[in-house]
């Protein structure tokens, strides 16, 4: 008993002791003091928060002068961006200065984004390419897509417009590796899949882009593609920062294609009706009156580019961000506007009623909230959305660029001289471009987004240390509408030659139709739930990790859903993932990932597919004789990868179930001699693939991430290779007997491709003096080869698609024109697309049977998307200047030109003539009275009127181009205001710059925009972009 008493009075007594320690450990004081840099110029906004302690922090005054009240013994917290974070024991001392050092980030510490998380970059196994956000706010265009090419090792990218609210660029990961199913990757915002052209860039922290199977393996039949990983920035402990960025773009054009004047064109229309003995279209003093303008109703001369189009167009674009908070609640806060406006002219007197321009404008806001439960419970909640307004003219600009191309200078005049409206030939794409771009009234379309997601993210450190659980939901509804309010002016025509009176004789093409609207839309809504388990613990030396992983999503349509029931069943999947990842002392790695994925697309015991990918890597960097002997020597990872990831997206829904309805344009009758008892027969309209299932891509990955010189110089390249199996596909080869027509013939997995290639990129640092330098680069390039596809029979093997690339053109091999009638006799007959004469185009023979025809087709050039995108650049940083220069190319790309401005009258008077095409061309002595107009070696063939599918139509090299180009992409020179100055007004940072895009592009193609996705030009172009911004930071 008195043992008892004694251990409860000792207790007793050491209890009291502590709390009375506690009480004065506990008392509160006042820290002030200074945070500067090491050059002792004041850091405002840097934040000081208390290490460990859930409340409100504090922030520097613009001094860089703080106050805050600590309890003795408790640790500040010291950071500032570019800045390593201080930390600072608070004993007795009430005044504390801190000098805040510049960070020195090596690659060791780098951190990247992976499917299960964040991951310092030197544990990494798979390939994955981390994206310098600056890069990317350097290309001035309102969507990030159109700044990956030549930013981003492992992307293919290629912009095919430049209309606002179209101006996107189509973009693959490692190339196109299918003829099948989507070749799209994978976007993912904060762990959601999301439009990556409807972020802000403003809004994001990090972007990733995550290109093998071991990487890609954790998301499924979602990842086939490759991924894209975006994280959306969040708030800091600290008072309220503001950050605010305008700028003012005046855009133009890389290439406007020039056509020949009315004088010019004329004279080439004689020619060509000339050369196939025609008469001539215009006498002689009808191009006088043409080349003086005597008479500008029947012959005049417009420029229709100089009526429709202006010089250039305004875009303006602004964004703000607020974000702060305490230790256990943070927030971060945008709104970002960008409009651009369209480069037609449009009809004053209309100008307060609506708008016919090319315009788009597009408002963002995004709010995250970050919140502490406990030490140990994070909230996650976001919430952001989208609103798009896009306008065009009534016809829309196909139609408008259709006319610009097609409609020559001597056809009509812009309004004839009593008022009237001309045309010549009026429908959907054709018009007179005048009234196409101003008279047809208007289009609008509206898309709007509403996303929100959640995530909680527990850690389970009382049950066992590194154990985390996170689940995340999010839901998404996204609307779109369009109005379209579409009139017709009263068009004319004058005849061809005044009556008797010299008077104009006209002809009413149509009537006035009055403004009439139409409207319709779409809509989905989207869920998405996962849930993660992660385990992540170090033995000593050896560091494991593992994730297990569970995710389903739905996608179902809630407007428009027409009568198609299978339209109101939601899109959905469903599965889990895992991975467990190895190292032992940062040398040897090893990392094993598995999706089990299931499909709506496939029937029952079809599926579900299971995908495993396994990786592995050496530091050799990290072995003790490397460290010893080779000290400049960081990093050197030797890395290799192989996996199997499957593809779902397939083009069609429910594949495994067939349709039955009434056969067209046949009938069965049972009625007697002159009664009618007709009925339609019934015939599959699909036909069921009862054994689909994944399309299956195997990929290998061999890769190097190297660092040298204390980081001055990293290096990462790979090699890959994939073979995608079981493309799906309509059979090409089945016979009549089988009882089937062409389009009711079934899908199967038949098709198989080859692709390889290799991306990588560099970095070089150095400081001369107070100047700091880097240089930059990175280049993509991937080849790939049909191995299977169901085509049916072939008369030749060069003329099925297997063996050559995915998409890659066929057509005749050219061997320059034909010189002479003994050149023609003397050749293989050349008549199956009409009789050819002396400057036609001369064709190989391929298959050797003397007759030039369809048999004689094989693949010729590359393809229209390129297979091979680089980049190179340089930037500098002196005191407060900066200077940034980024040139971006792309190769290993050819294109067919043709259509109405290319094989000129091909169709007759529509389409206009390109300056510098014909020039050199083929024109018999007869017409020139010179032989050596007969070249047989000219660029372009003998002119002829019509016959749009004659010998000189048809695709082949003669009308190949090479797509390839190098484009200075960016310059950009700005300058950040020193901090004594914008301290005085209140300001953490004020910068100004200046960003020139697209300014200069070289190319043997000289037409249009190589990058363009046109074969003739007429779309609407690239824009070239001078920019003026300005940013603040409060």
């Amino acid at each position: 008993m008195k043992h008892y008493i004694f251990i409860c009075t000792y207790l007793l007594f050491v209890a009291v002791q502590l709390f009375a320690q506690e009480q004065k450990d506990g008392e509160t004081i006042v820290v002030t003091g200074v945070v500067t840099d090491e050059k002792k110029e004041p850091l405002p906004g840097a934040n000081i928060v208390i290490k460990d302690v859930p409340g409100l922090g504090t922030i520097t005054d613009v001094d860089g002068r703080y106050k805050i009240k600590v309890q003795k013994y408790q640790r500040l917290l010291v950071s500032f961006i570019g800045f390593e974070t201080q930390e600072i024991l608070i004993k007795e001392q009430t005044e504390v200065n801190v000098v805040m050092k510049e960070a020195d980030m090596k690659l060791i510490d780098e951190v990247v984004i992976t499917g299960t998380g964040a991951q310092k970059k030197l544990s990494v196994t798979g390939a994955i390419t981390a994206v310098n956000l600056d890069d990317l706010k350097s290309t001035v265009s309102s969507n990030i897509t159109n700044a990956l090419a030549g930013n981003v090792a492992g992307i293919l990218a290629m912009q095919t417009s430049g209309q606002p609210g179209r101006n996107t660029s189509e973009f693959w990961i490692r190339g196109i590796s299918t003829f099948g199913a989507s070749n799209s990757a994978l976007v993912l915002v904060d762990g959601f899949e999301r439009d990556l052209n409807d972020i802000s860039v403003e809004d994001i922290e990090s972007f990733q882009v995550l290109k093998d199977a071991s990487e890609t393996a954790i998301y499924g039949a979602r990842g086939a593609n490759g991924v894209v990983l975006i994280t959306t920035k969040h708030g800091k402990p600290g008072k309220i920062s503001v950050d605010a960025k305008v700028e003012t773009i005046y855009n133009t054009r890389t290439f406007t294609p020039e056509y020949v004047d009315g004088y010019t064109y004329a004279n080439l229309l004689n020619e060509a009706r000339i050369t196939r003995n025609q008469e001539p279209v215009y006498q002689e003093d009808e191009l006088f009156f043409l080349k003086h303008g005597l008479d500008p109703d029947l012959l005049p001369n417009v420029n229709w580019q100089d009526v429709v189009l202006k010089d250039g167009a305004m875009s303006y674009r602004a964004s703000v961000n607020l974000n702060g908070g305490g230790a256990n609640a943070r927030y971060f806060v945008s709104a970002s506007y960008v409009e651009d406006q369209g480069m037609y002219k449009t009809d004053e007197t209309l100008k307060n009623d609506y708008n016919t321009n090319a315009n788009a404008r597009r408002w963002n806001y995004r709010m995250n909230a970050d919140i502490d439960i406990t030490q140990s419970t994070l909230l996650k909640v976001g919430i952001s959305g989208m609103l798009k307004k896009q306008n065009d003219a009534g016809k829309g600009s196909v139609a408008i660029w259709n006319s610009l191309s097609g409609q020559n200078p001597v056809s009509m005049p812009v309004i004839y001289s009593n008022g009237y409206i001309p045309a010549t030939d009026v429908n959907d794409i054709r018009d007179n471009p005048w009234v196409a771009a101003t008279q047809t009234g208007f289009r609008q379309n509206w898309n709007n987004q509403v996303q929100t997601n959640v995530t909680l993210d527990q850690k389970f450190d009382f049950i066992t240390k590194g154990l985390r659980f996170v689940a995340r939901f999010g839901f998404d509804t996204n609307n779109s509408n369009w109005i379209n309010k579409i009139k017709q002016p009263e068009r004319w025509k004058a005849e061809r030659f005044r009556d008797d009176n010299g008077e104009i004789v006209f002809k009413r093409l149509n009537q006035e139709v009055k403004m009439a609207q139409s409207s319709g839309g779409s809509g989905d809504r989207r869920e998405f739930f996962e849930a993660e388990l992660h385990y992540n613990r170090a033995f000593g030396d050896h560091h494991t990790n593992a994730t297990l992983k569970y995710y389903q999503d739905s996608k179902i349509q809630t407007y428009n859903l027409g009568t198609d029931l299978k339209n109101s069943i939601p899109y959905r999947h469903q599965g889990i993932a895992g991975r467990f990842t190895y190292d032992w002392k940062y040398r040897y790695y090893f990392n094993f990932n598995f999706g089990y994925t299931g499909s709506e697309n496939f029937a029952k015991n079809h599926q579900y597919g299971f995908f495993p990918a396994i990786s592995t890597a050496w530091n050799v960097a990290e072995e003790p004789v490397v460290i010893e002997k080779l000290k400049w020597l960081n990093m050197f990872k030797i890395r290799y990868s192989w996996g199997r990831v499957g593809n779902d997206n397939v083009g069609t829904r429910f594949p495994y179930m067939y349709s039955i309805g009434e056969i067209q344009n046949n009938y069965y009758q049972w009625g007697d001699y002159n009664f009618n008892r007709s009925f339609n027969g019934l015939t599959y309209l699909n036909v069921a693939s009862t054994g689909i299932t994944w399309e299956i891509s195997t990929k290998h990955d061999l890769g190097i991430d190297l660092s040298l010189f204390g980081d001055k110089f990293t290096l990462t390249a790979d090699y890959f290779s994939e073979q995608r199996d079981g493309i799906y596909m309509k059979r090409g080869s089945l016979p009549w007997t089988v009882g089937l027509q062409d389009n009711d013939k079934p899908s199967a997995n038949v098709g198989s491709v080859s692709s390889k290639g290799a991306d990588g990129n560099f970095t070089y640092k150095q400081r001369v003096g107070k100047v700091s330098l880097t240089i930059r680069g990175n280049a993509t390039y991937s080849h790939n080869e049909i191995l299977e596809k169901d085509e049916g029979f072939k008369n030749y093997p060069y003329q099925y698609e297997r063996g050559y690339r995915v998409n890659q053109s066929k057509g005749l091999i050219a061997l320059g024109l034909f010189k002479d009638w003994d050149d023609i006799r003397n050749s293989p007959a050349q008549t199956a697309w009409g009789t050819v004469e002396p400057g036609d185009i001369k064709y190989k023979d391929v298959n050797g049977d003397r007759v030039i025809n369809n048999d004689d087709r094989v693949a010729i050039g590359s393809t229209k998307k390129p297979s091979f995108i680089y980049g190179l650049g340089a930037s500098a940083q002196w005191e407060g200047l900066d200077v940034n220069v980024h040139f971006q190319g792309a190769g290993k790309s050819s294109f067919q030109i043709n259509g109405a401005n290319v094989h000129a009258f091909s169709r007759g008077q529509w389409g206009n003539i390109l300056k510098g095409l014909v020039e050199d061309r083929w024109i018999s002595r007869d017409i020139s009275g010179d032989p050596a107009t007969e070249n047989p070696n000219a660029s372009y063939p003998r002119l002829e009127y019509e016959n749009s599918n004659g010998n000189n139509r048809q695709a082949s090299t003669f009308w190949s181009r090479d797509g390839s180009y190098l484009r200075l992409k960016t310059v950009e020179l700005g300058y950040t205001l020193p901090k004594r100055i914008v301290n005085k007004i209140h300001f953490n940072k004020i910068r100004i710059f200046f960003i020139g895009s697209n300014l200069l592009t070289f190319s043997k193609f000289k037409l249009w925009d190589p990058e363009l996705d046109s074969s003739n030009g007429s779309a609407y172009p690239i824009s070239k972009s001078f920019t003026l911004g300005l940013s603040v930071g409060l």
